[in-house]
């Protein structure tokens, strides 16, 4: 009976913590932003939506998507893995863009009623702690491409 007791108040608390993340960022705004003189692309995820734009300049009316059940969880999975704090300090790997050689890229999360920004990082080579999520977004906006 006792074993019984543990494995359902595992499955529970395991079920518990799951919809607190997926809740956490229902309520989170996420943007990705990517731009160089040629080239602008600004994803914002915000519960299970993206809107991309691709005006710099808001002349034209960003898309509007939904985003899969399964592509929710895979952000959801790669949002809960990223230590909030560290966001400011995560050291770009390439410096592409100095020389034109990639877009310039940011990451702006913000969770719990506080902001979380990247430094600057060549679109296409971003830190490895948030490799998996930004990926993850970029590739939400070329489906609709």
């Amino acid at each position: 009976m006792k074993a019984i007791s543990l494995i359902l108040l595992t499955v529970f608390l395991g079920k518990s913590c799951t919809n607190e993340a997926q809740n956490d960022i229902a309520n989170t705004t996420i943007q990705y932003t990517a731009t160089t003189r040629g080239f602008f692309q600004k994803i914002v995820v915000i519960n299970q939506k993206a809107t991309i734009s691709r005006d710099r300049n808001g002349l034209e009316a960003p898309e509007e998507i939904a985003i899969s059940d399964a592509d929710w969880k895979e952000l959801v999975a790669s949002f809960e893995k990223i230590n909030l704090e560290e966001v400011p300090n995560l050291k770009d790997p390439t410096q592409k863009r100095f020389y034109d050689g990639a877009a310039i890229a940011d990451l702006k999360i913000r969770y719990q009623d506080k902001n979380y920004e990247t430094v600057p990082f060549d679109h296409g080579f971003p830190p490895a702690a948030i490799e998996k999520l930004v990926t993850k977004i970029v590739s939400l906006a070329k489906e609709k491409e």
